[in-house]
């Protein structure tokens, strides 16, 4: 729609003052276009008994409700009772601070429509906050259900102080707009693992729960703590990052006593994500009896995955692992981490947007050219790419001290610095290559294969 068909649109109106259609379509228009004095000017003598469609009446209402005028805004919902209008009805009651209202409204729209779900807005209905010591963490801020108590020293909160202190779940939220690259993964980490927790209610129709276990894999330093934490702020949830320090202990069932307390920490805090770096430090496979220790940690987790006694709906267990080989084969059993995911080094487009986004506010003595810097990186993962920028960094440092003047980065630094830095994904991608090519029964590293046979390495 563009300013001369709204013109010609008007000038019918003007002939045709009468015509309810005709308005409608104007001021359409007109929003479309951004021009909501205008859309008020033609809405103006329209009431609600004049619109027999629902949708017209939801149009104008979002409209007027978008301009500041919520309280006009339900006048034309009155009459309005399907799903749609009851989540619209839902965000005005919110917006007029009518708490109770605004949560039955939304009630009736899921109830009507489960694909309407929308986690986001449930946590404005609801969101209340509670504050841990993260001992020596960043102060966490955790979304609680209604009707949980908020007092961390109370006894019925069933907690480990030990473990809330240890992880407490980090605020600081990021999504997939903070992660360069890896769109195919993100696209397939969206449908699988986001959605059932975005529309639980859809889900649950077809008996499927969010939450479950995935397992990311691939070269150091690619960013996969990075995606574990963006997948947790994508899915609006609490996010536990567990150290295997966090977990191991010298003591005889210490490690299995933490481990319980940190997924109960987590079942009450729903939706949540944990995420274990390292995972094949926690769940190696169990070859022989005589460590009987790690045998008893691997089935406590098994254990906890398997949610026998608990209910794990709305847990989201991720595990990373540069050695997914090591790890026991139970673990990949369906319905533990039976979602496995590659996450391969970034491609050049990924490489260059990395390094754009490392560049930044860094001073530079001309246009870094990243497209070629990008082109000849290939292989290096994101902490490549750090080492690169470091390097680089430290000559103009170098450079600064001499000139006692700053010397801002220049692409023959960048250069330089590419002489010395080698990619360290070459290693890891030769092992696993024997590993896809001579121990892949359950095609497991198929993707592996895939991203070899792409990049020729």
């Amino acid at each position: 729609m563009d300013l001369d068909t709204l013109k010609a649109l008007q000038t019918a109106l003007e002939v045709s003052p009468d015509n309810t259609a005709l308005r409608l379509t104007v001021a359409r228009s007109a929003a479309a276009l951004k021009d909501a004095g205008l859309v008020l000017e033609i809405l103006q003598p329209l009431t609600a008994d004049m619109i027999e469609k629902e949708q017209d009446r939801l149009f104008i209402a979002g409209f007027l409700a978008d301009e500041g005028t919520p309280e006009v805004a339900l006048d034309w919902l009155k009459s309005t009772e399907s799903p749609e209008a009851e989540l619209l009805l839902a965000r005005i009651l919110l917006s007029l601070e009518r708490q109770e209202e605004a949560r039955d409204a939304y009630a009736r729209a899921i109830a009507g429509n489960a694909a309407l779900q929308d986690r986001a807005f449930e946590e404005t209905i609801e969101r209340k906050v509670v504050r841990f010591p993260g001992a020596g963490r960043t102060t966490a801020a955790v979304a609680v259900p209604p009707g949980h108590n908020e007092d961390p020293d109370s006894d019925e909160d069933a907690l480990s102080a030990e473990i809330v202190m240890l992880v407490a779940p980090q605020e600081e939220r990021i999504t997939f707009n903070d992660v360069g690259g890896l769109d195919d993964v993100k696209k397939l980490i969206h449908r699988k693992i986001i959605s059932p927790f975005e529309k639980p209610s859809l889900f649950a129709k077809f008996k499927k729960k969010a939450g479950g276990g995935i397992l990311l894999y691939g070269p150091p330093g690619v960013g996969k703590t990075l995606l574990a934490r963006a997948t947790a702020g994508e899915c609006n949830a609490a996010f536990f990052n567990v150290e295997i320090s966090d977990v191991l202990d010298m003591w005889q069932g210490e490690s299995e006593r933490k481990l319980h307390a940190l997924f109960e920490a987590a079942r009450q805090r729903k939706p949540s994500v944990i995420f274990f770096d390292e995972i094949e430090a926690l769940g190696a496979r169990r070859r022989t009896q005589s460590d009987s220790g790690s045998s008893h940690l691997v089935s406590q987790f098994l254990s906890e995955m398997d949610g026998f006694a608990q209910d794990n709906d709305g847990v989201l267990i991720i595990g990373a692992s540069n050695v997914p080989w090591s790890i026991d084969s139970a673990f990949r059993r369906p319905g533990r981490f039976d979602r496995v995911i590659f996450v391969p080094p970034p491609d050049r487009t990924a490489r260059a947007a990395i390094l754009e986004a490392m560049l930044q506010e860094r001073p530079q003595a001309e246009a870094i050219n990243t497209a070629k810097l990008a082109e000849q990186s290939s292989g290096f993962s994101g902490a490549d790419l750090k080492n690169l920028v470091e390097t680089a960094v430290d000559i103009a440092i170098e450079e600064s001290i001499d000139a006692e003047a700053i010397t801002g980065l220049t692409n023959k630094m960048l250069r330089e610095a590419l002489k010395d830095v080698r990619p360290t994904t070459l290693e890891w991608l030769t092992t696993a290559r024997n590993y896809a090519r001579y121990s892949n029964e359950s095609g497991q590293y198929n993707d592996v294969l895939d991203f070899l046979g792409k990049h020729g390495r």
